[in-house]
């Protein structure tokens, strides 16, 4: 089986790591790949260099960039389906949203089915309406267009079910994968990585992974940091990642007198994430818009407990009172609330962090996640389609303790 994978950029990121994982799995496998990727561009870093080394196919389509470019944006679908009408892949497989839209296009043109995985959806409540709107519309205008969506939560289908976008049916659950292994054996002592980072031992650290940028939810996290400032001097905060929010992260946590609480490791490779969240006691996730996040898995299977806005896919893994706490979202106060909760009692960190170990180890292990693909994929080119397959209602939360 031919497979043709498309994405709008390699940038280090979660959807991008499954797309990659992906790729590196059905090739193992004996298929043949080819991924098609925009350039990379900015401070995300980039996952090319691993992508080239694979050995598989890997083609940069010019012009292709994150943001709106009508005219470019027709030109990149354009020079899509001429690629796919002259590799003819049994498949196409698109990733994130305007490969999803374009990609999906340029294979009907050509003739070659779709499947779609949503690693979070294109439109969200935090969009301003007229944003929201179009992208909207152009996931209902490729839906049609799709032989089947993958979806990395129950969340995520539930959400392009409500919004029209294509019938339940036509969407398969299967978990973002991972190499669980370094989390679960992390490759350097927990106390040598805390000694490089500037931690003592008696220092709770709350480990936060993900892009400096808006949505991530970086500002909730030092906000919830000034409240928890005289009540839990012990808990230090490690921001890792980069982005254009970087200064004004600097300038707030300085502003609010914690510049000594927090340390910022800056773009880290991927390799490094498992020993850093080792040398961490707990993930928080303050992120207002995700499909799955994987810090939240990753950090659970290296046996911390989490805590998160209840943002899309995030309670189906952060289930209040058993693996971490649920928070609304921009909720300041509930925020600093369960990270106190976490500091004060290591017998809970550690019951709540190995219940996450034992719960989400096997469905988040990257080979899981390549078999289900493989099967869903030979079903769509041989013209079969399956049930949806969700992974049901999480347990009811719990409040906080006291």
């Amino acid at each position: 089986m031919h497979v043709l994978h498309f994405i709008t950029r390699l940038i280090l990121g979660g959807a991008q790591e499954n797309t990659l994982l992906t790729c590196e799995g059905q090739h193992a496998a004996g298929d043949r790949v080819t991924l098609v990727t925009g350039p990379g561009l900015g401070r995300e870093g980039s996952l090319m260099e691993r992508a080239e080394a694979a050995g598989f196919e890997v083609i940069e389509l010019p012009g292709l960039v994150r943001n709106l470019r009508p005219w470019a944006d027709a030109a990149a679908m354009r020079r899509f389906a001429g690629l796919v009408g002259e590799l003819r892949p049994d498949l196409v497989h698109t990733h994130s949203g305007k490969a999803g839209v374009l990609g999906r296009a340029g294979a009907e043109k050509a003739g070659v089915p779709a499947i779609h995985t949503v690693h979070g959806p294109s439109f969200h409540r935090f969009q301003n309406p007229v944003s929201r709107a179009a992208f909207r519309a152009a996931e209902r205008w490729a839906g049609p267009k799709t032989a089947h969506f993958i979806s990395v939560a129950d969340a995520m289908t539930d959400q392009y079910v409500a919004a029209g976008i294509a019938p339940r049916e036509r969407f398969t659950t299967i978990r973002s994968g991972m190499h669980v292994e370094p989390f679960l054996h992390p490759p350097r002592p927990r106390e040598t990585v805390r000694g490089e980072l500037g931690f003592a031992p008696t220092d709770v650290v709350a480990a936060k992974v993900a892009r400096l940028s808006d949505l991530k939810g970086q500002r909730f996290l030092v906000d919830a940091a000034a409240l928890l400032k005289d009540r839990a001097p012990h808990l230090r905060y490690l921001l890792i990642g980069d982005g254009p929010l970087r200064e004004g992260l600097e300038r707030r946590i300085a502003a609010a007198g914690l510049t000594d609480r927090f340390v910022f490791t800056g773009l880290v490779p991927t390799d490094r994430i498992p020993e850093l969240l080792h040398a961490s006691d707990l993930v928080v996730h303050a992120s207002l818009r995700e499909g799955l996040p994987r810090v939240l898995p990753q950090g659970l299977i290296a046996g911390k407990p989490v805590v998160a806005f209840d943002a899309d896919g995030a309670k189906e893994v952060c289930l209040t009172g058993e693996t971490g706490f649920l928070i609304p979202p921009r909720d300041v106060p509930a925020l600093a609330e369960a990270l106190a909760a976490l500091a004060a009692d290591p017998a809970l960190r550690e019951r709540l962090g190995a219940e996450g170990r034992r719960r989400f180890t096997d469905p988040f292990r990257h080979t899981t996640m390549v078999r289900q693909i493989r099967a869903l994929s030979a079903d769509v080119v041989a013209g079969r389609r399956g049930a949806a397959v969700g992974t049901g209602e999480p347990p009811a939360a719990n409040p906080l303790p006291n």
